[in-house]
């Protein structure tokens, strides 16, 4: 059962971990993709479009990126909130629902970003 109590909260704690790292090595390997095909042209002499040359940008990307990390602060805090375990030393589980509001302090950030940016850019 001492096992159970370590590899529950583990795998729970190590879930987003993994998930950020699997799409963060997607990103990277689409970026040199992108690369080694802008490589392939430039090689065979051909005219590479400007649009090509600048990265993606997406518009409203400050205001997805706030949305979910707010999302997932909240979810963190749940989650931690909602777990009935307790560990070695008595100390519930529960009284670490304050690691969620690094990730929803950090998208508020993001979203007041967008706001401001959004509101710069309605007025000139």
């Amino acid at each position: 059962m001492d096992f159970l109590m370590f590899f529950i909260p583990s795998v729970v704690m190590l879930t987003p971990v993994a998930i950020l790292l699997i799409f963060l090595r997607y990103r990277t390997e689409l970026t040199k993709e992108r690369y080694r095909t802008l490589l392939q042209l430039a090689e065979k002499g051909v005219e590479l479009p400007q649009d090509l040359l600048v990265e993606p940008h997406v518009s409203n990307a400050d205001r997805r990126r706030a949305l979910v990390l707010i999302s997932g602060g909240i979810g963190l805090m749940a989650m931690f909130l909602a777990l009935p375990f307790e560990l070695h030393n008595g100390q519930r589980i529960a009284s670490l629902w304050g690691l969620g509001l690094l990730p929803l302090m950090t998208g508020l950030g993001y979203f007041a970003s967008w706001w401001l940016n959004r509101r710069d850019d309605m007025r000139g």
